[in-house]
């Protein structure tokens, strides 16, 4: 059991070498991790949460989730879509988890399921979250001189759901990537 937890926790630790392979298209020579972009989406979700009237704490844990299979795939950027079959998240989860105790393998497949449906308001959240974070991400490659980022920016505010997300979103066309130091 307990090599089992320690061998998962190892997996993981993958996601912060794991790049967000996307980016490249753009021209981002280093674009940040995977681990770091779920970082800050599941801090997104949490804010999107409270502000939807539903669990901060489990849109939180469901964006920490959402991209975990890529230590298995790594980051497919959208251009590989035409050319390989999506590989379904849960079917990953499945495998990742296959050797974990009873309880953490239906912790990690409940959360990755109800991320996948969409069946619950913090799942639209946290869904809502990973799209904000590509947004914020664009707009910050983009006050560093990355001019190849309006698809991303599109992208996210097309797939944004709640009413908070799409205020955010709208709200930080408006504002510098450094605006944060004088709110």
């Amino acid at each position: 059991m307990s090599e089992s937890l320690a061998a998962f926790g190892y997996e993981l630790g993958l996601l912060k070498r794991v790049r967000r392979s996307g980016w490249w298209h753009a021209g981002v020579r280093d674009p940040e991790s995977v681990g770091e972009h779920s970082l800050r989406a599941a801090q997104l979700a949490a804010l999107l949460a409270a502000e939807e009237g539903a669990s901060p704490e489990r849109a939180a844990f469901l964006a920490l989730w959402h991209d975990t299979q890529e230590t298995r795939t790594g980051d497919l950027p959208l251009t590989a879509v035409d050319y390989l079959r999506k590989p379904e998240p849960r079917e990953i989860t499945a495998d990742q988890t296959a050797s974990l105790p009873a309880r953490s393998q239906a912790l990690v497949r409940d959360a990755v399921d109800e991320y996948e449906t969409r069946s619950s308001a913090e799942a639209l959240c946290a869904k809502d979250a990973d799209k904000l974070e590509m947004l914020l991400q664009a707009l910050e490659y983009r006050d560093v001189g990355v001019q190849r980022v309006d698809e991303w920016i599109e992208s996210a505010r097309k797939g944004l759901t709640t009413e908070t997300a799409k205020k955010i979103a709208e709200a930080a066309l408006t504002l510098s990537p450094m605006a944060w130091r004088d709110r």
